[in-house]
């Protein structure tokens, strides 16, 4: 039998060699049009940075270890051009010439390319360019030595975006980042992200937000944005995002859906008899919906090639969806996210409510231990997660990976409480802060508490909400939000006569914690309260300007 892969890297290369593992005798083909089949296109932003030092540390196998080892006929520098499903052959063109490849069964694994929306200048750009494989990054990196560039523009605030614009400050160029979307980082919501912008601003980025890039002038050297705004930059990075690489299944007349992604089945099975399709260029299943998506993460790729390997070697296999989870660095910053945000949660109209937990990344009381911030979101009434985030400069990856397997494992917030971790006070805390977020959340499922979001709180106030900060006045002092008063928690049973039960109130304080016990004490004196979630710790980085010194 003859297998011919399309396109190496993650799904590719996965399939070829799970492929042999199961089948010694047959044929593997794979058709690579680059130089390179194997390569950590993930590490690409850090080998501009200069955290990766070797350049061939990016280069995985090469086509005479993948011969020697797994004896797979690996073919670089040949593209295949066309596909006639019925006399089931490839049309390939190379640097040794043009030929037709038959195949018994063909993997699509051609990935997704960057998009790049058409502006005037674009084409006599000469400092622009975009991040997907080693020629892209050798390009950048011998532009960077030959030109030394001092200033530089992002356009696209998305993970590649901001890896690449903290890799050029790293090599002391000036980045002015530019997104569309109303914020940084738009697969987290707003609040999470602003953590971010904050970053950026602190580590000398210009952070230009709800604005868009539509004309390019002098050869790319001006940059003119839709707000008129003209940017000097001496080299541009394109990462606004990616869109399949489906035309070569669309020539073989293969059905497409989602912005042109392949539709396959539960076994990859595209609408042509034999053909199989894998990664970047597929519709998946949003695991949590249902929902057609496209998710371009390495780790589905790679799962993706190995279950089709499977399948064609006669396993029982299927492709359950994904729920895409995805951290990046940024900075001294971590984010990270699982599942489904806010903003999706709303656009799905599906019922959800939210809880901010602050903790630690280790004990509290143990050196170097940082903040973390943790987004839970999770269906009211049955307490199925939805969806989580985190922030802060370690242990965001740890809590997120907890998080994703519970979602994957049909867990509910009850169960988080119960989950138990390895614990010593370099490590973690006795009660970790996922223990921590389905405490918070199982106390609004039972009606213990009740919260209003950092988006609900001016139209409260608006309402005749009062809103009350139980924080100690040397916090208060540093700042606090508008209309508010203060009675400390700890004095607070003893001035609830300077309250008014016809008032109903907003309960406030640093994260959230002393909020909630203040909320208890109010309601079980016949007061109506609710809680702040986040409080005044989050509230004042994302909306800083209501924050009164």
């Amino acid at each position: 039998m003859r297998i011919v892969i399309i396109g190496g890297v993650a799904g590719g290369m996965s399939a070829a060699t799970r492929l042999r593992r199961l089948n010694e005798k047959a044929e593997i083909i794979v058709l690579e049009k680059g130089p390179y089949v194997s390569f950590a296109n993930c590490g690409l932003p850090y080998y501009v940075a200069g955290e990766i030092e070797n350049r061939s540390d990016l280069l995985v196998q090469t086509p005479q270890q993948l011969q020697a080892r797994f004896e797979l006929d690996v073919r670089p520098f040949s593209e295949a051009t066309a596909v006639d499903p019925e006399r089931k052959s490839v049309s390939v063109q190379s640097d040794k010439g043009n030929y037709e490849l038959t195949y018994d069964k063909l993997i699509l694994s051609t990935g997704a390319k960057p998009f790049i929306p058409p502006a005037p200048g674009l084409t006599e750009a000469k400092n622009l360019f975009t991040l997907r494989s080693v020629p892209d990054v050798d390009d950048i990196t011998n532009y960077i030595d030959t030109h030394q560039p001092t200033e530089a523009v992002v356009v696209g605030a998305g993970f590649i975006g901001l890896e690449m614009t903290e890799s050029l400050a790293a090599r002391g160029i000036k980045v002015t980042l530019i997104e569309k979307a109303p914020h940084v980082l738009p697969p987290l919501d707003e609040e999470m992200a602003a953590y971010i912008a904050k970053e950026l601003a602190e580590n000398g980025v210009r952070v230009l937000t709800g604005n868009s890039v539509t004309a390019f002038k002098n050869e790319g050297q001006v940059v003119v944005l839709e707000s008129g705004e003209k940017i000097k930059s001496e080299l541009t990075l394109m990462s606004v995002g990616v869109q399949p690489e489906s035309s070569l299944a669309e020539t073989a007349g293969i059905k497409t859906g989602l912005r042109n992604g392949i539709v396959v089945d539960e076994e990859y099975q595209t609408s042509q008899k034999d053909i199989y399709a894998v990664g970047d260029a597929i519709i998946v299943k949003q695991q949590i919906t249902g929902n057609d998506a496209l998710i371009a993460l390495a780790s589905p790729a790679n799962r993706q090639g190995r279950q089709v390997a499977d399948i064609i070697s006669g396993l029982p296999r299927k492709n359950k969806g994904s729920i895409g989870t995805a951290i990046v660095r940024v900075f001294n910053q971590v984010a990270a996210s699982t599942g489904l945000s806010e903003r999706q949660l709303q656009q799905a109209g599906e019922n959800y409510d939210s809880v901010h937990v602050q903790g630690k990344s280790h004990a509290g009381y143990f050196p170097n231990a940082q903040n973390l911030l943790l987004k839970l979101l999770f269906h009211p009434v049955t307490g199925k997660i939805y969806g989580a985030q985190a922030i802060g400069p370690d242990g965001a990856d740890k809590r997120i990976d907890i998080l994703a397997t519970a979602i994957k494992a049909g867990l509910t917030v009850e169960d988080l409480p119960e989950l138990e971790f390895t614990y010593a006070p370099p490590f973690g805390s006795a009660k970790d802060p996922v223990n921590m977020a389905g405490y918070a959340a199982l106390n609004i499922l039972e009606g213990l508490s009740e919260s209003i979001q950092w988006y609900e709180l001016e139209q409260k106030q608006a309402e005749g909400y009062l809103l009350l900060d139980v924080r100690n006045p040397n916090e208060v002092a540093q700042g606090r939000l508008e209309g508010s008063i203060n009675i400390p928690l700890d004095s607070l049973r003893s001035r609830l006569d300077e309250l008014s039960k016809e008032q109903p109130l907003i309960v406030s304080c640093q994260s959230g914690l002393r909020s909630y016990i203040a909320e208890r004490i109010l309601k079980q004196n016949g007061f109506q309260a609710i809680n702040l979630d986040g409080a005044f710790s989050l509230y004042s980085v994302v909306r800083p300007g209501k924050v009164e010194k």
